[in-house]
């Protein structure tokens, strides 16, 4: 994670802080809630124990504490932390060879969360405070893509001047794994001022039909999950999504079948492969003027 991203639609991949809460399905098999139970980043900062300390994590240490779940804390880089600021030098690499890159915002938490504790939500706040007021401003060369399921809170968290005149440069996008998820959060999502409005169907866990909003969006991404206990993605789903895509000139990504092939087959993530009907879908989105 952080620069070089292995996640096709991205360069990079940002965080502020680790942890998060289960809110619908595509969360059962949360890659990020098993990456957080395997290792930690040693030094960070838990807040919402009752106290502030860095603590140094081991792989399987007894001591290393729960991040996932609304009573757990969440750890936070130390305020001196080089990853608080590590997209100023992505964007003078960008710069330095006249670039765009993509910056994953954030992928091991959701960058719109709330906390139940006023500790942790301070915390968030200020981290979310530099990487908006300071961070955004300065990477003119980055797109910032925030990525949330909380999409209802977006506008309620940015800052005041995004609300007037949103940043060219930081694109929003929800998850949707089904279409209950589709009802619930796409109608929030394109009510935002955004340059380029996004779905993730990630993992893909049922039909889609995007006809209500998908003139107003701009990029959809596709996959499959991947695991042990991943869940297969009907090859008809991921072909109708296409296709809503297709037809309406809407930039479409096939990140991967996951587990399961093309056939319903358990292969494995490798060999299952990314190509859709013998091509690979790597569409991006021309972003929209903000408003």
């Amino acid at each position: 994670m952080g620069e070089h991203s292995s996640i096709e639609w991205t360069h990079h991949t940002h965080n502020r802080w680790w942890g998060c809460v289960h809110v619908s399905p595509a969360c059962d098999n949360c890659y990020a809630d098993a990456w957080a139970h395997y290792s930690l980043p040693p030094g960070w900062i838990i807040v919402g124990e009752g106290r502030e300390v860095p603590r140094r994590t081991k792989p399987r240490d007894p001591d290393r504490p729960e991040i996932w779940g609304a009573d757990a804390p969440r750890i936070f880089p130390p305020d001196e932390s080089p990853v608080l600021t590590e997209p100023l030098r992505w964007n003078r690499k960008a710069l330095a060879v006249g670039e765009r890159h993509r910056v994953f915002t954030s992928s091991m938490c959701d960058i719109f969360e709330r906390h139940r504790l006023p500790e942790v939500n301070i915390k968030m706040d200020r981290n979310r405070e530099q990487l908006f007021n300071d961070l955004v401003p300065a990477c003119a060369s980055l797109d910032f893509l925030l990525l949330t399921k909380r999409p209802h809170d977006i506008m309620r968290l940015v800052p005041e001047s995004w609300r007037r005149n949103w940043p060219h440069n930081v694109w929003v996008g929800t998850t949707v794994e089904d279409q209950q998820r589709a009802s619930q959060r796409l109608p929030h999502l394109v009510e935002i001022p955004a340059p380029v409005r996004f779905i993730s169907a990630e993992p893909l866990l049922g039909p889609l039909d995007l006809s209500s909003w998908l003139s107003r969006l701009d990029w959809v991404i596709v996959g499959g999950e991947s695991g042990s206990k991943s869940r297969a993605m009907q090859p008809a789903w991921s072909r109708s999504v296409r296709d809503q895509c297709v037809q309406t000139g809407v930039a479409f990504h096939f990140k991967q079948w996951g587990e399961f092939g093309d056939g319903l087959v358990r292969l494995g993530k490798k060999n299952a492969g990314r190509t859709l009907d013998g091509r690979t879908w790597d569409e991006l989105p021309t972003p929209r003027r903000a408003g």
